[in-house]
């Protein structure tokens, strides 16, 4: 039996089934066509990583020039992601760029012990201006390696007075004949927002603190820095420059009153120069001799193993392939008890956060994994941070007291800036390094709301409305504050500020009233907080982990080693950071607006200032103010 004739299709429905068809169709192969190109794509990836591999792993040859020719922000921490920083070097955009202390440092004492490495040529422009403390660190390295034998050459085509710090350990120093290099003393200048705030946009900002000194918030209630602060300022920086002038005066051999003096008659001088400057750096004796770039590599090929498919025709290496060589020579394998490295840096706030900022949670939590490891003996805090929220930095101080109770020593080391929250967590050490010029103290509470009553009604809106008691929306920023609310305010900030000094003078074993005196929120230099009683000892990192491992009876370096504990890269960060440091990532991302755009880059100070006003007015939870302890006192 025949099977029943299928009816026919309607000719509309046919054309519409043949055009979905068409649809299906070409939408598989574009899927198909994407998952191809994304596995050519990987595997393009994959053979260029297995050629760089190949690359870093060649043999490091004798009479090699090591070039360290850092780019960006010197930091104790990546303050990006790895997406983040792969794609800023793709893009070549130095100024997101960043690049570790602890990597810098690493390489040149792994270059001062290397007998392949015949000479360090530092060039500098590209390193962005830090503060003095960790540049003092790398000085300190770099006179170590200059000490060994080892030949150090700078050169610079254009230096600041930071860069030059370094510079100037150097055996020679080269500047362009059409470069710069100043030294101009030391300054500190902020926006003042109170006429802009509250004349012409009607926001009163009503300002809550203890400390004639503490000036972190004066931009938004005054005009300009009020006496107290320029005295405090002043003492300080004047303390930084002095120190300094000396490190740049002992390297050159030179006079520091001399160096003084040329900057004193800078318009005289420049003048009798012809308006040249890389002339009158010579006149100086802040460099050797003036040479293009040309004639520096022709110097160093001569100096060295000329070498024709090298850039500058000399045998060299650059600063991020010697570190992969440094590290391949570590074993992956190492069961020797640790000194754990926990960092801290950037502002302190609340919650699980980034690197690059301290999280209450998540700093938390790193040294609360170092207290849970066995292996870890010991554990040194390294904080460059100007503070921030009080409570997020009383959750961490406490895991130090955790640290300390579990029997794990705690050494706090300080960085360019340990300030307000950044000395509330550190307080607790064990002991506290800091460099000379580490800027700290800072011991003050504040707290700021910001009310927009009047600038509502300059458009016409107004807030009212019913509460069952006085204090029911007495918070609300967009109501006229109410004097006892300020009242209320003013007794947490009280309070809070009774902690820090309280919470001071039992971790320094002072009375609170000799804390008082150095605290009410003045910044102090490393030596004059030494002085003071703030601080226990001068040093960097090095010293700092040699302490901590002293106090666990580690014995001799090598009977230990040293780990930094640090948030894990997701699996997707790893292969984006591989891709886009690879050359065919480079290349697919350099000429990205997208990427561009990702990495705008704005005025980082007023940023950070006015950042203050938004986190004034988010959800306080339930708190009356947020108490904050930060400082405006970086350079």
């Amino acid at each position: 039996m025949n099977p029943p004739p299928l009816p026919r299709r309607n000719p509309i429905a046919s054309f519409f089934v043949g055009l979905w068809d068409v649809m299906n169709f070409t939408r598989r192969l574009i899927l198909n066509l994407v998952f191809f190109g994304l596995l050519f794509l990987v595997l393009i990836v994959m053979m260029v990583a297995m050629g760089k591999g190949a690359s870093s792993a060649k043999i490091l040859q004798d009479r090699t020039t090591l070039v360290i020719a850092p780019e960006g922000r010197l930091v104790e921490q990546y303050s990006t992601d790895p997406v983040s920083r792969a794609l800023a070097k793709a893009v070549g955009d130095s100024n997101a760029e960043e690049i570790q202390l602890r990597d810098l440092i690493r390489a040149i004492e792994a270059a001062r012990d290397d007998k392949k490495i015949e000479r360090v040529v530092l060039e500098l422009d590209k390193l962005q201006p830090s503060g003095f403390a960790s540049m003092r660190e790398v000085a300190a390295a770099l006179q170590d390696l200059r000490a060994s034998g080892k030949q150090l050459v700078a050169f610079s085509e254009n230096m600041g007075q930071s860069q030059y710090l370094l510079a100037a350990q150097a055996d020679e120093v080269y500047l362009d004949p059409m470069g710069s290099l100043l030294l101009e003393g030391l300054g500190r200048y902020r926006q003042y927002f109170r006429s802009g705030l509250q004349d012409k946009l009607g926001v009163d900002v009503h300002l809550f603190k203890v400390g004639e000194y503490k000036s972190a918030a004066e931009p938004y209630v005054l005009d300009a820095a009020s006496p107290q602060a320029k005295e405090a300022d002043l003492f300080w920086m004047n303390d930084v420059w002095q120190r300094y002038l000396g490190d740049i005066a002992k390297a050159r051999k030179l006079d520091a009153a001399q160096l003084a003096a040329g900057i004193d008659t800078l318009p005289e001088g420049i003048a009798a120069a012809g308006g040249d400057l890389a002339r009158f750096a010579l006149q100086q004796k802040l460099v050797d001799g003036l040479k293009t770039r040309e004639e520096v590599e022709a110097l160093l090929t001569d100096r060295g193993v000329a070498d024709s498919d090298a850039d500058g025709g000399f045998r060299q290496i650059a600063l991020g392939d010697y570190l992969t060589q440094v590290d391949a020579r570590r074993s992956p394998i190492d069961h020797r008890p640790q000194v754990a490295v926990v960092v801290a840096e950037g502002e302190i706030a609340g919650g699980d956060l980034p690197a690059g900022r301290v999280g209450g949670v998540s700093t938390s939590a790193l040294l609360r994994a170092a207290r849970d490891d066995d292996d870890v003996k010991a554990v040194v805090l390294r904080v460059d941070s100007p503070g921030g929220e009080v409570f997020a930095s009383e959750q961490i101080r406490r895991e130090v007291d955790a640290l300390k109770a579990a029997g794990k020593p705690v050494v706090v080391s300080m960085g360019d800036l340990a300030a307000s929250g950044g000395y509330w967590i550190s307080m607790n050490a064990d002991r506290i390094y800091a460099d000379e010029s580490t800027i700290t103290g800072s011991i003050g509470i504040f707290g700021m709301i910001p009310n927009f009553a009047r600038s509502l009604d300059k458009i016409g809106v107004h807030t009212d409305g019913v509460g069952t008691t006085r204090f029911a929306g007495a918070f609300d920023v967009t109501r006229p504050m109410d004097p006892a609310v300020g009242r209320v305010v003013q007794s947490v900030i009280d309070k809070g500020y009774a902690d820090f000094t309280g919470k001071v003078a039992q971790a320094r074993g002072r009375d609170v009233d000799a804390i008082d005196e150095v605290a009410r929120g003045r910044v102090w230099s490393g030596a004059q907080a030494k002085e003071r009683g703030l601080v226990d000892a001068f040093g960097g990192l090095k010293a700092a982990i040699a302490d901590a491992a002293g106090r666990a009876k580690l014995g001799d370096p090598d009977k230990y080693r040293v780990n930094y504990i640090e948030k894990a890269a997701t699996p997707f960060a790893q292969f984006m950071t591989g891709f886009a440091g690879s050359r065919a990532g480079a290349w697919m991302l350099s000429d990205s607006s997208m990427a561009r755009l990702m990495l705008a880059r704005t005025m980082p100070e007023m940023d950070a200032q006015l950042r203050f006003v938004e986190d004034a007015v988010k959800d306080r939870n339930g708190a009356p103010v947020k108490a904050l302890a930060y400082c405006f006192c970086g350079l």
